[in-house]
């Protein structure tokens, strides 16, 4: 998904000039399934937030294993966007797998 880059870093949203039109069928029953696996794990994101907005409210700190799940979360989703999004077709995993976003400064 994306070009190689140095370092066995990749770009997620590469431009790719062929697609299959296979893979663009499949593409709709698997991300549907896909979908329902980020909706889930969105749901229980959405509950750590809260957790942690009381957490920071009476401690005055973050926790971090709240914040590595939500930050899972953003990952997976980022992972995912090239695909649904029809950006390459590589098919990413149903369920997560690690990903860490960098900004380039």
């Amino acid at each position: 998904m994306g070009e190689e880059r140095q370092g066995g870093l990749k770009q997620l949203f590469a431009y790719e000039r062929d697609a299959s039109r296979l893979e663009l069928l499949v593409r709709i029953v698997y991300s549907i399934a896909i979908a329902l696996v980020l909706g889930v794990y969105g749901l229980i994101a959405e509950i750590c937030m809260v957790i942690q907005w009381f957490v920071i409210l009476i401690l005055g700190r973050r926790n971090e294993g709240l914040s590595d799940f939500v930050k899972g979360y953003l990952e997976y989703y980022v992972h995912l966007i090239g695909y649904i999004y029809w950006m390459t077709d590589e098919r990413p995993g149903i369920f997560p797998k690690p990903t860490e976003i960098y900004e380039k400064k």
